[in-house]
């Protein structure tokens, strides 16, 4: 008997730990391009973010702590939750205030910041990037070869390098630039489970309406 239970302790599933907030590694700063999400679910859900006069590029979808391998979620947290107008002030990087409610509750309670704090480093955070100003003059949706997205945000970065930097692709579509930061919001190298590097030679790349 002894033994089947040691056996069956042996192979037992383990516990996850609780995620600590504040105990974590690195940021990850992930941009989505806005008009790209409107086409494939924004104008369907009726967001705010793809009104015929909004005129969003990059935005802010989040900051997101890191570990080195794999990443924290939904942390315990004795911070107060954002306000309405907290929220409300961070939709002219966001898009929607909706998006960082959700960030923060998902995101932002694992940095062991305020929410005050977070959204003020986010933002923070969002305008250290040179985000390509060639890619908001398009006047026409075009299709490109994936990999030309991180060549332009490193022309516009000269800090930054091929592997603190991938570009993601949803349903043939360019969708996120996502760049790995330290807790200082310097570059720095991102692990192996952030790299998505997307390498579609005819990625769709839709132009701001």
């Amino acid at each position: 008997m002894r033994y089947l239970i040691a056996l069956m302790m042996t192979f037992a599933a383990p516990l996850s730990a609780q995620d600590v907030a504040g105990e974590f590694d690195y940021y990850v700063l992930s941009l989505s391009w806005s008009p790209n999400w409107c086409d494939l679910e924004g104008r369907e859900r009726g967001s705010p973010q793809c009104a015929e006069d909004a005129d969003f590029g990059w935005v802010l979808h989040g900051l997101w702590p890191q570990y080195e391998r794999g990443w924290p979620a939904n942390c315990p947290s004795s911070e107060r939750n954002p306000s309405r107008a907290q929220t409300s002030e961070m939709a002219d990087i966001m898009g929607t205030s909706g998006l960082a409610w959700h960030q923060w509750n998902k995101h932002g309670v694992c940095s062991g910041l305020s929410a005050t704090d977070y959204y003020a480093l986010s933002r923070l955070a969002y305008e250290k990037v040179n985000r390509p100003a060639v890619l908001r003059r398009l006047t026409q949706d075009i299709t490109l070869p994936a990999p030309l997205i991180q060549d332009a945000f490193m022309e516009e970065n000269p800090t930054l390098a091929a592997n603190q930097i991938t570009i993601t692709c949803k349903a043939g579509a360019i969708q996120e630039a996502r760049i790995c930061m330290t807790r200082d919001l310097e570059f720095r190298t991102c692990g192996e489970d952030v790299i998505r590097d997307c390498e579609l030679p005819n990625a769709a790349f839709a132009a701001i309406d």
